[in-house]
């Protein structure tokens, strides 16, 4: 009895030296994951007697096998699970033999659920994919192969299940394996084993069947237990996100983080990125004290001979062994978010600890998952995956995800809804010959020196939702310019609209302050009026100008100026009369002789004879849906 405490404390000892392996089940519906999974855990003698009283229980009550064991509830914990016998969410399960510890990923089957199937997949080492002996490999088989190769996953399982339904019959499973050869060339899975099992009858999934004589492999558990994975980690390209600056006193400053890849020594020479500064390692503090060398993926602390500015979200590397830097790669991007993907908002990217903005330039083409036929896109929708172009708005530290998984991933957010919208693995960064994307260095240096930007008018087109117009309101004083032109401008940005008003008041503070309401200084400000407002049309901007602008001439010299295609001249038709009674007092002040240069009293104004729309100022709600009507009808808004 005394060396019991002994015996545990070595028994806990070799459990903590125990490998993790995390492994997911994909195939088509009803091929058997669940039933496979719970056959596992209940044959290794995993479950617990409550939990096969009540598997017992439900096996009877709710199940889909007959008089046998469910095993699939084990695993299959929603309601509509059950119900349907099918997997919707990402089930998981913990469990541990004398060899190994596994986590299980039950991942759902279904095309719909594609976004599950890669959450579940994101962390695993080895997939186990089941066929129906009967049915063969089928499409659903291909997606899920093809999700698996693009996740990095190196260990394949192809589970033939479902033997005792063709009679354990050799040939059958042959033919199966040969066609999966035969599909699975084109990927870049370096390691495939192939098993005939039936999940219900448990052979081949703990132990090896008498049912197939002829299959001279392993068992699926004693393969799981003994595959190679841990030399799947990359420990040449060491990599060190910062996630915290760790300063419990003034004399210690230490870097801490999760090591992704490479090996890190005390005594190692180091660079921080994007500084490029190098230092030095003097301690590495691991989760149970100072150790001398760390690997992934160990959370450490580490401190340096020299006193570096270092902050979360950059990088410390070795510095004949540095990532890319870019502000441009390429990415596969599956598409998480119910809501469709706009590809002109700017999205926050979350790179390791690196948080910052990014823009998708282009979508090069969607994969269609069922055939892997790629088709030109216009934006993602729900579980749709695809090739893109991503920007971001300062460099980041990567890898290409085929040869670093935590430097080579991210995810892509809503600024809106704070949803992750999109999960990407980075391929390459962007080749600088990509002529339809990047401009070259005389291109840029042409299009600064011209003066013109160098986003395109039909960039801004689809980012605004709207084309670019100056609407310009003229009539007396008193004819209700600026009630049209600020009603208008609140609807159009409550409709989404990015606009700017200007009135004759406002600019006259400040922009036209030194000119006077002579006929010549009128036409200065209207002309410096109409340069702003070409400026902000360049921009995509929709402008509301509210201005009385007598002359004919004038109001030809500010279509000039902002561009026949963008003018839209709007004449509010108002007697003086119905003037007067709106600004009585100015026409008073003007007709005393107060007041000088007032058209429509001491100065003329000349009706407008080609104006767009004629409105009459009594009418403001109907004024507001004829605008409206008019922008929609030329594209302006919505475009």
């Amino acid at each position: 009895m005394k060396e019991t405490p002994l015996d545990i404390k070595s028994f806990l000892d070799q459990d903590q030296k125990k490998d993790l392996l995390r492994l997911l089940t994909a195939g088509s519906v009803d091929d058997g994951k669940s039933t496979l999974i719970g056959r596992l855990l209940f044959d290794s003698k995993k479950i617990y007697e409550d939990q096969l009283t009540a598997l017992e229980r439900d096996s009877k009550r709710i199940g889909h096998a007959g008089d046998k064991i469910d095993y699939a509830l084990l695993l299959d914990g929603l309601k509509a699970e059950r119900e349907q016998g099918i997997t919707i969410d990402v089930a998981y399960r913990y469990f541990s033999t004398n060899k190994r510890k596994f986590i299980i990923a039950d991942t759902p089957g279904h095309e719909q659920y594609t976004r599950n199937m890669v959450t579940g997949a994101s962390t695993a080492n080895l997939a186990i994919i089941l066929i129906d002996a009967g049915k063969g490999v089928i499409t659903q088989t291909k997606r899920h192969t093809f999700l698996v190769s693009l996740l990095g996953i190196k260990h394949i399982v192809l589970a033939v299940n479902k033997m005792d339904l063709v009679g354990y019959d050799e040939k059958v499973f042959n033919k199966i394996c040969s066609d999966y050869k035969n599909f699975t060339t084109s990927l870049s899975i370096p390691d495939i084993e192939f098993i005939p099992l039936s999940a219900l009858n448990g052979d081949n999934v703990v132990e090896t069947s008498r049912a197939m004589p002829w299959y001279k492999g392993k068992s699926l558990l004693e393969h799981i237990e003994t595959v190679p994975v841990t030399t799947d980690r990359n420990f040449n390209d060491f990599r060190l996100p910062v996630q915290l600056v760790l300063r419990p006193t003034l004399d210690f400053r230490g870097f801490s983080g999760k090591i992704e890849s490479g090996v890190i020594r005390k005594g190692d020479t180091v660079m921080t990125l994007p500084s490029r500064k190098t230092s030095v390692v003097t301690e590495i503090i691991g989760t149970e004290g100072t150790v001398e060398y760390a690997f992934p993926p160990q959370s450490v602390t580490i401190t340096l001979a020299d006193e570096i500015d270092i902050s979360r979200g950059e990088m410390i590397v070795k510095p004949d062994n540095q990532p890319q830097i870019e502000r441009q790669f390429e990415a596969m991007l599956v598409w998480m978010d119910e809501k469709p993907m706009d590809p002109f908002t700017q999205f926050f990217i979350k790179h390791g600890t690196n948080t910052t903005r990014a823009h998708i330039n282009q979508i090069k083409y969607r994969i269609d998952v069922n055939t892997l036929e790629q088709h030109p896109c216009p934006a993602f929708t729900l579980n749709e995956i695809g090739r893109v172009v991503v920007t971001t708005n300062k460099p980041l530290f990567f890898d290409p995800y085929r040869k670093n998984h935590g430097t080579g991933s991210f995810i892509l957010i809503d600024p809106i809804t704070n949803n992750t919208s999109a999960v990407g693995m980075i391929i390459e960064k962007l080749n600088p010959s990509n002529a339809d994307l990047q401009a070259t260095d005389s291109e840029i240096r042409h299009l600064v020196n011209s003066g013109k930007s160098l986003i395109t008018s039909e960039e801004l087109q689809k980012r605004y939702h709207q084309k670019a117009c100056s609407l310009w309101i003229t009539g007396l004083h008193g004819s209700g310019k600026n009630i049209l032109a600020y009603t208008l401008e609140k609807q159009l940005f409550e409709q989404g609209a990015v606009v700017v008003l200007l009135d004759g008041s406002t600019t006259r503070n400040g922009l036209s302050c030194e000119l006077d309401y002579s006929p010549a200084d009128r036409a200065e400000h209207l002309r410096r009026v109409a340069h702003i407002c070409r400026i902000l049309n360049d921009q995509g901007i929709i402008t509301i100008c509210s201005f009385i602008s007598p002359y004919e001439q004038m109001r030809k010299q500010v279509k000039e100026i902002i561009g026949a295609e963008r003018f839209v001249l709007i004449h509010m038709d108002a007697s003086l009369d119905y003037c007067r009674n709106n600004q009585s007092e100015l026409y008073e002040r003007a007709e005393q002789g107060q007041l000088f240069n007032l058209p429509g009293v001491d100065e003329p104004f000349e009706k407008p004879q080609h104006a767009d729309l004629i409105l009459n100022p009594e009418e403001t709600k109907q004024n507001i849906e004829k605008v409206s009507d008019y922008l929609a009808a030329r594209s302006f808004f919505p475009y």
